[in-house]
């Protein structure tokens, strides 16, 4: 526990020392210039940003409100702050409406920490392994002592420096005393530009930002093997898997993990690692809307009819990317559909997952007679070398497999885009309205490989819902256009202007948008039915 704390404390400082962390820094000089206490600041800004790290998701999303609800109102608290700093007469106004309540008001000491409070919402930290690791166990619901252990070390870390900034302010306003009234104004200027700026988002871009000394502390403190432990610990994973021995002429990866499932299983009663001793198991991560997956399937099922009756079980775990798919019918509907007649189990709480410490879609881990690990291969391809592994470990020399062609797209080309907020990349346009309709317009140019919105939207998280005039534009290189679409409707597609077809939307799954043989560079535009729901854009 003691090294779990150490490294908590190391990893708070970096966060502390970096880019990431330039919006909080004006404002804790402001909050010390302007005669709030820098305890009171920095103890607010640790204590919400710990309670928000563990909890708020979790309540959030069983309340049903937007993940960045209390970012929002934290924004509008900055603001509020500005106000009362540059306007004596707001003030007296904020301190009247708060004292029937508290004697912490936004004048004194109790505004010190009710300032830090509001930056805990909207700090954006380096989320390095130690800090994810604590997320990822919030987000799993897994409280347990290490968890809060952990989320306590880490805050106090990020406390130190950050206490040094704010007494720094603290004695620049004693020193310049005389200039009170200006301090406030320059303290409510600054708290305005970063409200403004966190608006922007420029808080993403600055975490974004590396520099050689928090990269270090990063490699050296949370990268290190003994942080990998401590952390396993914290989250319950798998460890990453490594190389034991040789037997064979092939690695050996120890033994398999178990299977765990978070849902039904489908062609099958339900598998274990153990009870499948004297088979030869391909245990295969997918999940139904992945095209890299799509395109690995005809493998994996032809390989499942040359060799099941040889000894070959493959598991599908299916592990889910969108809401949409931990949904067992929907599955159900998939695994048929796909012609899939192998054993399928649901990974809804990614148990399994973590138990392979998998980080991929698709990925495949080739496991012996004796439930040893022997060969593992993420992505699409290599599906000669995983075949003849299958033959060898079960001995087949008889007739190969039938033939598959290689459908693995080569070359540079637009990379998978996401469509709701939370995964949102190479946008143009109004910043998107989490959870609200609103109206938006496409730039005048778009950039190979960026997208735009325009007409009304409803964006969420992980998707967004079509309302009238809908449209989306994404400017592409690649031979393929795929999209993940939900509900029920029409798409009408235009590539360069020109008509491009029209996809009829009937249930939540991946629809394509143009098939060729040929590579291209070109804008398309899609027109959408309200009511339509849009999760993400693939490409081959």
């Amino acid at each position: 526990m003691g090294l779990l704390i150490a490294i908590g404390f190391l990893a708070g400082i970096a966060t502390a020392i970096s880019p990431c962390v330039l919006p909080v820094l004006p404002v804790l000089l402001a909050g010390g210039a302007a005669g709030r206490r820098p305890v009171a600041i920095v103890g607010g800004l640790v204590l919400s940003f710990g309670v928000f790290t563990l909890f708020a998701s979790w309540v959030l999303g069983k309340l049903g409100l937007p993940q960045d609800l209390l970012r929002n109102i934290a924004l509008a608290l900055l603001f509020l702050m500005a106000i009362v700093l540059l306007v004596p007469q707001a003030a007296l106004l904020v301190e009247r409406s708060l004292a029937g309540f508290s004697r912490l008001r936004p004048a004194n000491a109790g505004g010190g920490f009710f300032l830090g409070v509001t930056l805990g919402l909207v700090f954006v930290p380096c989320a390095g392994p130690f800090l994810a690791a604590i997320t990822a166990a919030a987000a799993q619901e897994e409280f347990g002592v290490r968890t809060l252990v952990a989320t306590a070390a880490y805050c106090i870390g990020a406390a130190v420096p950050m206490l040094a900034i704010a007494y720094g302010g603290r004695g620049a306003a004693t020193r310049l005393r005389a200039s009170a009234q200006t301090l406030r104004v320059v303290a409510g200027v600054l708290v305005a530009a970063v409200a403004v700026g966190l608006v922007l988002h420029v808080d993403d871009k600055l975490a974004k930002v590396s520099v050689p000394w928090t990269g270090w502390v990063q490699r050296h403190v949370e990268g290190s093997a003994s942080a990998k432990r401590q952390l396993e610990k914290v989250t319950g994973e798998g460890k990453p898997l490594a190389v034991r021995s040789t037997s064979n002429g092939l690695p050996d990866y120890g033994e398999a993990p178990p299977l765990h499932p978070g849902g039904a299983w489908i062609n099958s009663k339900p598998l274990t690692i153990a009870g499948l001793r004297g088979k030869v198991v391909l245990v295969d991560f997918w999940t139904y809307s992945c095209i890299n997956c799509l395109r690995t399937l005809p493998h994996l099922k032809a390989w499942y009819a040359a060799y099941h009756s040889k000894g070959l079980v493959i598991v599908g775990v299916h592990t889910p990317e969108f809401a949409f798919e931990h949904v067992t019918s929907n599955v159900r509907a998939a695994v048929k559909r796909l012609g899939i007649t192998y054993p399928v189990m649901q990974d809804n709480d990614y148990k399994t997952w973590d138990n392979y410490a998998n980080e991929y879609w698709p990925a495949e881990y080739l496991i012996d007679r004796s439930g040893h690990i022997r060969h593992t291969s993420v992505g699409e391809g290599s599906y000669g070398e995983t075949e003849n592994l299958i033959r060898r470990l079960l001995g087949d020399k008889g007739a190969r497999a039938t033939p598959v062609a290689d459908t693995t797209p080569t070359g540079l080309m637009t990379p998978e885009s996401y469509l709701g907020y939370a995964r949102l990349q190479n946008y143009l346009g109004r910043a998107p309205v989490p959870g609200k309709r609103a109206t938006y317009a496409f730039p005048a140019s778009l950039p190979v490989n960026a997208l735009s919105y325009a007409g009304d939207w409803t964006v969420g998280s992980q998707s967004i819902v079509a309302g009238p005039d809908a449209r989306l534009r994404l400017h592409f290189e690649a031979r393929d256009v795929y999209i993940v679409l939900g509900g029920h409707g029409t798409v009408q597609a235009t590539i360069d202007g020109k008509p491009a077809g029209t996809i009829h939307v009937d249930a939540q799954r991946l629809y394509t948008v143009r098939a060729s043989k040929d590579f291209e560079t070109a804008l398309l535009e899609l027109r959408f039915s309200p009511g339509i729901r849009a999760y993400s854009f693939t490409f081959g």
